[in-house]
């Protein structure tokens, strides 16, 4: 029986990809609480639905089987025991502090007989004014009464990159950096744990999500079959690569080195991916401002099980050639080097591809600068507009989790 997941590159022709489309979620951000949803701004949902789906039907086009986070968690609810148990696990999470406002959103969401429709409600949040019976009891709740939300929505969950990663014939269930995108793993959870398409072939699990350090899929990068790159960064803390590698090692996934980036607690940088991805077996993209003060360390197995874990003295681009075995590699810079081009397109994710085949990508058309420089370099593009998805702060890889990739041949 294959595997239902193999992802030993970011470059190898892509097969299957997970997406999840934007839905009401987005229409519950408000200026107000931004930052506490993590949003620099309020897309327009119609038109982000639209670009939406123009990058999935490309995709389609080119041969990629496209499924979607909320059909696979619908999927995932397999029995009445089951969809009870994640509206329980829900509910944990979603930080009520009433018990009867608790119970009264319980009674309503196992109301909700469609499966699907249940999974849209929960990623969409709930409004106070939905429940007119809603009371305030405690202080907490008086305290933060003008709050509209009993349950936040989750506007970030079409950046599917993050929650899980998918590495090898593994699954990387990831702690989320803050409260509000935590509840988005439990998706992933379910889909693992009870969806036909994985139930029953032992998804190697190499992160969990009750672990206590921080962990998201825009730092993990597969590099090759033999390395990893794992991002140091706002979201990603260096104790949770450690436990990553510790992991990935005693369970034989294949990979012996994790290329650790130290690329700085920046809201700017975010992931390791708005600021570096893999284009091709030589080729990068680069965002030039971390160049100068990026730090790597080489983290690979001892035969006690512990890591060696070593700072590698030397440039990037020979840092990169050593471990992936080139004579040498190319780092395209975001902005083709120039200082304001590169921050205002790294800005609008113009490092942040998706290699669809070994130097072949899909960009948002907006990041002209950037594109050009990719162009000269000798890969193929494929544009996607993106006013309004942009707004998020994720471009290309960030929606995407490939769930299946060819193997590379050389």
């Amino acid at each position: 029986m294959s595997k239902p997941i193999n992802v030993f590159s970011e470059i190898g022709k892509l097969k299957t990809v997970m997406l999840h489309r934007p839905g009401k979620e987005l229409e519950n951000l408000m200026p107000d609480y931004l930052e506490r949803l993590l949003f620099d701004d309020i897309p327009f949902l119609e038109q982000a639905q639209k670009e939406h789906d123009h990058f999935a039907g490309m995709l389609r086009d080119k041969g990629v089987e496209v499924v979607y986070l909320e059909d696979l968690a619908a999927e995932s609810l397999i029995s009445e025991e089951v969809r009870i148990q994640f509206i329980d696990q829900y509910l944990d999470e979603a930080g009520i502090r009433s018990h009867a406002v608790r119970e009264k959103v319980r009674e309503m969401l196992i109301a909700i007989e469609d499966n699907r429709e249940l999974i849209d409600k929960t990623v969409a949040g709930i409004q106070k004014v939905e429940m007119p019976e809603y009371q305030i009891e405690g202080l907490a709740d008086m305290i933060e009464s003008a709050y509209p939300f009993i349950i936040d929505p989750m506007p970030n969950l079409y950046f599917t990159r993050d929650n899980f990663a998918t590495m090898g014939n593994g699954v990387s269930l990831n702690h989320m950096y803050s409260v509000t995108r935590q509840r988005e793993a439990i998706y992933g959870q379910y889909i693992f744990e009870y969806h036909p398409r994985f139930a029953g072939n032992e998804v190697p699990k190499v992160y969990d999500r009750n672990d206590t350090t921080r962990i998201e899929g825009g730092d993990e990068l597969v590099l090759s079959k033999d390395v990893l790159a794992v991002g140091i960064s706002q979201r990603t803390e260096a104790a949770s690569i450690e436990k990553l590698a510790k992991n990935i090692f005693k369970q034989e996934l294949g990979f012996n080195c994790v290329l650790a980036f130290n690329i700085g607690e920046y809201r700017k940088f975010m992931h390791l991916d708005t600021v570096f991805t893999m284009i091709d077996y030589d080729k990068f993209t680069i965002h030039p401002e971390i160049e100068g003060e990026l730090e790597v360390y080489s983290i690979t197995p001892k035969a006690d099980g512990e890591l060696n874990i070593v700072r590698e003295e030397d440039t990037l681009e020979h840092i990169l050639a050593k471990y992936l075995n080139r004579d040498s590699v190319q780092l395209i810079r975001c902005g083709d080097g120039n200082v304001t081009a590169a921050a205002r397109e790294q800005w609008n994710d113009g490092s942040n591809t998706l290699t669809i085949a070994p130097g072949e990508v899909v960009v948002y058309d907006r990041n002209t600068v950037t594109n050009k420089a990719l162009e000269k370099a000798g890969v193929k593009l494929n544009y996607i507009p993106g006013s309004e998805l942009v707004r998020g702060r994720g471009g290309p890889r960030c929606m995407s989790m490939p769930l299946y990739r060819e193997d590379l041949t050389k």
